[in-house]
């Protein structure tokens, strides 16, 4: 029998019964198609409920071929029996689309005859609501599962829970290996990134003092060169200055006498200005004359515009008559060429008011002809104005060639001065230049305190790492003496004589020196803190050796090592007597040790798989041997026990 999965998902069902409230209820829907081929080859529906919160809660219901035909005749179906799966899902589909509107278009109903559901058979219904009536497609009869189909239901959960959690260990496992390896690749990477850094402060150190002498030097030379010119340069000036100062208090002298000519012959002109002042006054009175007459026609025209403007009125006059013709076009569509007629007539009318307008236009232009005549005759006025500035102009001619002479002198003058500014220019260049030599100075000034930070920078992480690994150290050094302090208490715990008997037996010289435990696969979890069997000595009165040989931890750290010859750090340590523990010696450590930093390297201890059983046989006790993996079994939670 073969089971093709067409449906499976979780519905919210409205749960009712007589006698209680409608309450809402999550219940998991799951449509399989059997095909079954043994004795006969047909084609069975099985719709099973479910609810994940309550494994009991189990309802079955399988439709053959047969039993489809007397439902479609019960329920008056159009569908065949190969397309009601799909029709069903449809309706399931539409529901879950309607399931969070707070009126649903489409509803699950989940009926059953007693209050509770109490392994009584229950029928799903699938209501459509609209306001006039609730319309039920499809009523279906489910049967409560009974105790062996519950059993076979919770067994085929279990089993896909146990095949999730296998997939998810061995993802687990997976990633733990990609993260070591990626653990292993980055701490080698460290130890290389720290050589180089060794390196680059090396050849750091080499450049900036190399730098630092060529600046120190090329700063000397340039402060001397700057120094000659800057002396060169002032002496150049000073005597050139005082050249130009002599020639200069000359050239003033002789304009000062030129000033004195020019004066008097300024008087003369003032003179003759007045005379023409008086010349201009009466033309002026003419002018006076000439202005009244202007206004008159100024007054004429003013009274042409009125005509004109009466002349306007009756055009819009006209227009508007023009206006009542087109609306009575408007309403009149039957008279429309008739109507075409009159407004060509009345554009006629138009067109001899334009006319008229025309012939005014051309009276207008005759008296802006009589106005014209009326200015020539204020420009033959204009004209005797002009003879006399023409006189005043000739007198102007003669001032200028006395300022054209003082030009020559102001030009002579002006090159002196242009050269004086060039030399002024060429000592701000210079002084440029030292400014940008000792800005040029300051950048490397900069950058050179920029590199002694870095390298501090990189000095500090350096200090920072090596603190991390003082403090593993300490953490170490604090684990191996926990671990004795382990031992020396269960050796208390055991009886006398089996102390005797493994006194006399064991001599500290059969001990191995230092066991190393590389990974060998253990299964069951292991402690990387596992504690050591100790042997003691044979006799305790021997003062001459206060201290007891004890196996050395190797821890495979991985860390970065300053040391280019090796790659594995290990970190050996010894515990004091036992007396000095009874004593009461303080073996902690202290609370900076455990303090969380940011920026530290993680410590990797011991693996789970780093430690055999059999290499710890001999110097583990009785009761702390590793058990065997098939005693290791998980507890269930369906099958407890």
């Amino acid at each position: 029998m073969a089971a093709e999965g067409l449906f499976n998902r979780p519905l919210s069902v409205q749960l009712r019964g007589p006698g209680c409230q409608e309450r809402r209820l999550d219940v998991r829907v799951n449509i399989e198609l059997l095909s079954i081929s043994n004795p006969v080859h047909r084609k069975d529906l099985a719709v099973r409920l479910t609810n994940d919160a309550d494994p009991f809660f189990l309802y079955n219901l399988v439709i053959s071929e047969e039993d489809f035909q007397s439902l479609k005749s019960q329920q008056g179906l159009l569908v065949d029996f190969s397309a009601f799966p799909q029709k069903f899902i449809d309706l399931l589909q539409q529901c879950i689309h309607e399931q969070n509107k707070d009126i649903p278009r489409f509803l699950l109903q989940l009926v059953s005859s007693t209050s509770d559901l109490d392994h009584t058979p229950v029928s799903l219904n699938i209501v459509e609501t609209n306001p006039f009536k609730h319309l039920t497609h499809l009523s279906l009869k489910f049967l409560p599962g009974n105790d062996a189909e519950i059993k076979k239901f919770l067994a085929n959960c279990l089993k896909c829970l146990k095949e999730d959690k296998m997939s998810l260990e061995e993802k687990l496992k997976k990633t733990e290996e990609d993260l070591t390896r990626q653990l292993s690749y980055t701490q080698q990477s460290l130890s290389e990134k720290s050589r180089e850094l060794d390196k680059l402060k090396n050849e750091w150190t080499s450049y900036t003092a190399a730098l630092t002498n060529k600046h120190t030097q090329e700063l000397t030379n340039e402060k001397e060169r700057t120094l000659q010119a800057q002396a060169q340069y002032q002496q150049q000036h000073e005597q050139q200055k005082k050249e130009l100062e002599s020639l200069h208090q000359k050239s003033i002298q002789q304009l000062q006498n030129r000033l004195s000519e020019l004066e008097v012959i300024n008087k003369d002109l003032t003179e003759r200005r007045y005379k023409g002042d008086s010349t201009v006054r009466e033309l002026k009175a003419k002018l006076s004359g000439v202005d009244d007459e202007c206004q008159r026609a100024k007054q004429e025209v003013l009274s042409l515009r009125r005509e004109n403007t009466t002349l306007d009125a009756e055009c819009h006059e006209k227009e508007k008559l023009i206006n009542q013709l087109q609306t009575r076009v408007a309403v009149l569509e039957q008279e429309i060429k008739d109507k075409d007629q009159l407004v060509v007539r009345t554009k006629e009318v138009l067109d001899a008011t334009q006319e008229q307008k025309v012939i005014l236009e051309e009276n207008t232009e005759k008296k802006q002809s009589h106005i014209e005549k009326l200015e020539t005759t204020i420009r033959s006025l204009s004209s005797e104005l002009l003879k006399a500035n023409e006189i005043i102009k000739k007198l102007q001619g003669d001032l200028k060639t006395l300022m054209s002479k003082l030009k020559l002198k102001n030009t002579v003058t002006i090159q002196q001065e242009k050269l004086l500014a060039e030399k002024e220019e060429r000592l701000q260049k210079e002084q440029r230049e030292l400014q940008e030599t000792g800005q040029s100075l300051r950048m490397k000034e900069q950058e050179v305190c920029k590199l002694q930070e870095q390298l501090e920078a990189t000095i500090q992480k350096l200090e920072e790492s090596k603190q991390l690994l003082k403090t593993n150290e300490n953490v170490i050094t604090w684990l191996n003496k926990q671990l004795n302090e382990v031992q020396m208490t269960k050796k208390m715990d055991t009886p006398t004589g089996t102390h005797g008997g493994a006194r006399t037996a064991i001599s500290p010289h059969d001990m191995l020196d230092r066991p190393s435990f590389p990974s060998l696969g253990i299964s069951h979890p292991f402690s990387p803190l596992y504690a050591f069997q100790k042997f003691p000595e044979q006799a305790r009165n021997k003062n001459t050796n206060p201290q007891c040989p004890v196996p050395k931890i190797q821890f495979n750290t991985q860390l970065s090592k300053m040391d280019q010859h090796s790659d594995v750090q290990t970190v050996t340590a010894t515990t004091s007597h036992p007396a000095n523990k009874e004593n009461g010696e303080n073996l902690g450590l202290e609370s900076k040790y455990f303090k969380k930093k940011d920026d530290s390297i993680p410590l990797r201890g011991l693996s789970q798989n780093t430690l055999n059983s059999e290499y710890l046989k001999p110097y583990l006790p009785t009761k702390v041997q590793p058990l065997p993996t098939a005693a290791v079994t998980t507890a269930s939670a369906y099958f407890p026990g």
